[in-house]
């Protein structure tokens, strides 16, 4: 029997783990003087993502969801600012800013989505 995981198989969620577990990967690799700066404020907003995904899934109402699918989307605008941030200070090259932030913009995408979803749900509701 297939079990039914829920939050698990949102796909946005899924995406949002990965590049969270990349940005864990290269900031392994940051300067030891970053780790509680960009180290700690990168993984903070990867973190974030998929944190707020999660709890938005566990409320009940849909408008509490969309609203924690905002301040994710808000996170991701963060983390591919400290992206930026990686890359001017020689801690990223150019491909890996590239791979992180197409897949950053795609999570993005993919979350706009899911929240419209969430609001034509409850528009069929009504």
């Amino acid at each position: 029997m297939k079990e039914n995981k829920g939050l698990e198989n949102l796909k946005v969620w899924q995406l949002a783990r990965d590049l969270k577990r990349e940005i864990y990967n290269i900031s392994d690799m940051f300067p030891k003087k970053e780790d509680y700066c960009l180290t700690s404020q990168i993984r903070s907003a990867a973190v974030s993502i998929t944190a707020n995904i999660s709890e938005g899934y566990g409320r009940y109402h849909y408008q509490e969801n969309l609203q924690f699918c905002r301040i994710s989307r808000g996170s991701i605008s963060e983390t591919i600012d400290h992206l930026y941030t990686a890359l001017d200070a020689g801690y990223i090259n150019k491909e890996k800013f590239d791979l992180l932030y197409t897949k950053a913009r795609e999570i993005e995408r993919t979350l706009n989505g899911y929240m419209r979803y969430l609001q034509n749900s409850k528009k069929q509701l009504m």
